[in-house]
């Protein structure tokens, strides 16, 4: 098997990229920036392509990258994430020891401030908990999200109209096609930290745009699920909104879903 890493980056120097990400496998690199236009270089005897493009949204960047991917096994990644030496072996072992597995999570060293989840045991991902794990974490074969025919939503996430969640729902897409999804407690590289680029605190944005998201992951269980998840969050989250705003939003957001 031969792995290939597809990173998402935003007015990036390629050379300086590869570099910063210790990349040692082929990588596609689809770079947000002013112009449109293809190089291609060798970094330590494997092939990087960087496609430069104008246009906006990190599903976007992951849906061109997956277009013109040709490895055995992908593993998508940002340019705020650098790789330990090994990280190549470690993901192709965990493939060669879970052959029913189309898709697996691994784990990276993450700041605090965005930790999110950090996989303890080696289990299957299901519909109760597949909304904890960032795309940058996963790993896929190429064959099982084509035949599929699974992408990243062009509404959600960084550069879209909104804000979060096209993570949530690309593992959501592949559950409903089928694909057998995967943790494992392998520690493939570590995240410099940087400020979000669409983080701008709990505010009514916040909360309207995860009720738009709710309505696509959840469907009619989207209300109770938004209770849910202000009440585990209540604390954090819920300090300048109140419980009851917060969720007022979220239904708010839910209303806009259905619209679209």
């Amino acid at each position: 098997m031969r792995l290939q890493v597809l990173a998402a980056a935003v007015e990036k120097e390629a050379g300086e990229l590869v570099k910063s990400m210790n990349l040692n496998t082929d990588a596609i690199i689809v770079n947000q920036c002013d112009g449109c236009f293809y190089d291609e270089f060798e970094y330590r005897g494997k092939r990087i392509r960087v496609f430069s493009m104008s246009e906006r949204g990190v599903g976007l960047s992951r849906n061109t990258a997956l277009l013109h991917a040709d490895g055995d096994i992908v593993l998508f990644s940002d340019e705020d994430i650098r790789f330990y030496d090994d990280y190549e072996e470690k993901i192709l072992n965990v493939f060669k020891e879970n052959p029913q597995a189309d898709l697996i999570t691994f784990n990276l060293k993450v700041d605090e401030r965005r930790a999110t989840y950090y996989n303890k045991e080696a289990r299957r991902i299901r519909w109760y908990n597949y909304g904890r794990y960032p795309t940058y974490s996963v790993a896929v074969k190429l064959d099982s999200v084509r035949k599929c025919n699974v992408g990243f939503s062009l509404l959600f996430g960084g550069g879209a109209k909104y804000s979060n969640g096209e993570d949530s729902l690309f593992l959501h897409d592949c559950l409903k096609k089928g694909m057998h999804l995967y943790t494992s407690t392998a520690e493939i590289g570590e995240e410099l930290y940087r400020e979000s680029t669409w983080f701008k605190g709990y505010n009514e944005k916040f909360f309207t745009d995860r009720g738009v998201l709710y309505h696509h992951l959840y469907g009619r269980m989207a209300k109770l699920f938004s209770l849910r998840f202000l009440y585990a969050h209540r604390q954090e989250m819920c300090r300048e909104i109140p419980l009851c705003g917060a969720y007022g939003m979220m239904k708010k957001g839910i209303r806009e879903g259905r619209l679209r």
